[in-house]
């Protein structure tokens, strides 16, 4: 009887999303150029449905996976919330190992956010109102995307980056420590160069130009991402003293399907840093 009702309000709050936002499925975000033959990546554009004239906060969310697995429909459900909640959602999908490497990722997740700052106005997003998030795998690419400089995002453009038990902010350390092979790809993702590994981690890249972050860590998440959060708030710090990692008694994937379910607190805590972190017209 218990598990029919939940089933029942689930589905509920899944029809009452469904009638509170629109998708645009499977928009192009890659110049031409930028193809080079692979299949191309699309994303996904979840709309609030509201009567008001007003712009939305734009939320770019990147899917995790350990960089060789996901992909965007996954993720409608945390697309869906958010827009309930009046922000304007974009799920990409990017090429995946061993198709790629982390640089042809990042450069992908950079596109993602040029294609949103050009074309949120056409949803009724606010181009000057860009978060960036993303869970494991998708951490470490939305914000290597925007703080590593070569790929051209201008951090004073970003208004924050969210970070939900990402993985990879300091491949350089965990590299040395345990050097990638053939498993997961991972000679493919971070090649056996270290300056690539260096390359690859935003822990080097933090300035005075940082955007405001604000870091999830699960409690029994895998400890090389408790160790990779640690050395990243640590470094982090001098530039945003008041930062604190926010941190959860849950595992790694639950971390992440929290977000399927419009009552979860994290709505309220991640729209109150948006608004706190948003540029006023």
């Amino acid at each position: 009887m218990r598990f029919s009702l939940l089933l029942i309000t689930f589905i509920s709050a899944t029809l009452s999303l469904s009638c509170s936002s629109k998708k645009i499925t499977n928009v192009s975000y890659l110049n031409s150029g930028d193809k080079n033959g692979i299949v191309e990546p699309k994303l996904n554009v979840f709309v609030p449905r509201k009567s008001s004239a007003e712009s939305f906060p734009v939320l770019i969310f990147v899917h995790g996976g350990n960089w060789n697995s996901g992909r965007k429909g996954i993720y409608d459900l945390l697309g869906r919330n958010f827009a309930k909640k009046g922000v304007l959602t974009i799920i990409p999908d990017y090429t995946l190992s061993p198709d790629a490497n982390y640089d042809s990722m990042a450069k992908q997740i950079a596109a993602v956010i040029q294609w949103s700052k050009t074309n949120a106005n056409q949803y009724n997003g606010n181009p000057n109102q860009i978060f960036i998030t993303g869970h494991s795998a998708g951490g470490h690419l939305g914000a290597l995307a925007v703080m590593n400089p070569k790929y051209g995002i201008d951090n004073k453009g970003i208004s924050g980056i969210i970070l939900n038990d990402a993985a990879g902010l300091d491949m350089k350390n965990y590299l040395e420590g345990y050097p990638p092979t053939s498993k997961d790809s991972y000679l493919t993702t971070w090649t056996n160069d270290p300056t690539m590994w260096k390359d690859a981690s935003p822990i080097y890249f933090l300035n005075e130009n940082t955007p405001p972050f604000m870091i999830y860590v699960g409690d029994k998440t895998y400890n090389s991402i408790k160790v990779a959060n640690s050395r990243f708030v640590k470094a982090l710090q001098p530039f945003h003293p008041n930062v604190s990692p926010i941190r959860l008694n849950k595992k790694h994937v639950p971390m992440l399907l929290q977000y399927f379910y419009p009552w979860s607190k994290r709505f309220d805590e991640i729209i109150n840093f948006i608004n706190l972190n948003s540029k006023k017209e």
